[in-house]
């Protein structure tokens, strides 16, 4: 059999579109962003920061390997989007590596608990992040985003990066300030892009799973306080799907939002899981709760959410989700 360029024969026109959108989406988007006038630099920030959402579930497929077929292309692909979403600052292999034990130990592995550390904090700082949060700034994702540039610096086992994570900053740092220099709207509009990405990406990985949550190194191993089997990651993970009505509208999320298929086989590519997931429940809707059912939930708990002990209990038959609380800081994009 030749070698080919794409993993699977059918996945050569979605991928090289998604790949084609993200790009055209950043670079385009950021031009019109600088050099538009307002109305249409205003609709470029939507594209803008569609394109850096697509470009972060893009790295969660590079991570499992869907898309290329040699390991060194996902690799490079995967890296990409990490320069793309503000990522860059972990090392690819530890964001993969993370995202794995995921799924390999069904559970949250996280690098920081931020609970505990809001807990430990001053008041006034515990109080300043919950007023953010209550004001829909996400504070906590942001937190984790600089937790991930400081994390050479606090941990002697990251040392080594300390350098890498410098020249980063200096490379990035040295972007922006052109860019402010260019066009000091843009630098804004960026700013406004890459808050909507992180607030998008946090509401998805809120309600995918009621999983519990470990802060541990990677070298440990998630407790043995209970069965973690197939059966259990099925029941504690959720298909928090854009419209079940109108499948094609969780493109907006790369399917993302099709979470039990993705944990029934983590190695489909993202364009079959629609059919995968009718292929598994077909009309039954199981674990899927629609976005629009989730949306109250993640207005009424966005600040007890910062501090609760877990993630809330939900039936996905009751024809709603009010004691769905959620997860924080779990996104794949900082789980160093």
């Amino acid at each position: 059999m030749p070698n080919r360029l794409f993993r699977h024969a059918d996945g050569a026109q979605p991928n090289t579109l998604a790949l084609a959108y993200t790009l055209a989406g950043y670079a385009g988007g950021l031009w019109l962003m600088a050099t538009a006038s307002w109305p249409l630099a205003l609709a470029a920030t939507l594209w803008f920061a569609h394109s850096l959402i697509i470009s972060a579930y893009l790295f969660h497929e590079f991570a499992h390997g869907t898309i290329f077929t040699k390991p060194e292309a996902n690799t490079r692909g995967g890296v990409l989007m990490t320069w793309l979403t503000g990522s860059c600052y972990a090392r690819y292999d530890h964001l993969r590596r993370k995202h794995m034990r995921h799924h390999v130990d069904r559970a949250d592995v996280i690098s920081l608990d931020t609970k505990a550390l809001l807990q430990a904090s001053p008041a006034w700082v515990r109080r300043a992040v919950l007023a953010l949060e209550w004001v829909y700034v996400p504070a906590v994702e942001l937190l984790m985003h600089a937790y991930v540039i400081a994390l050479p610096f606090l941990r002697s086992q990251r040392h080594a990066d300390r350098g890498r994570v410098l020249v980063i900053l200096l490379i990035r740092g040295s972007a922006f300030a052109a860019l402010g220099v260019f066009a000091p709207r843009a630098l804004i509009l960026y700013g406004v892009a890459y808050l909507i990405m992180v607030s998008v990406l946090r509401f998805a990985d809120a309600f995918q799973h009621t999983y519990d949550a470990y802060a541990i190194p990677d070298s440990d191993p998630v407790p043995a306080d209970k069965l973690r089997d197939k059966a259990y990651e099925q029941a504690n993970t959720y298909s928090n799907l854009a419209s079940l009505r109108w499948p094609r509208l969780n493109l907006l999320l790369l399917n993302f939002p099709f979470h039990n298929a993705h944990h029934e086989k983590p190695t489909a590519p993202w364009y079959r899981l629609p059919a995968l997931h009718r292929e598994l429940y077909g009309s039954d809707p199981g674990q899927a709760i629609p976005m629009a059912k989730l949306l109250l939930p993640f207005h009424r708990h966005r600040v007890r959410r910062v501090l609760a002990d877990d993630y809330g209990k939900v039936d996905p038959r009751a024809g709603h989700a009010d004691g769905f609380v959620g997860a924080v800081s779990v996104s794949f994009l900082t789980a160093v």
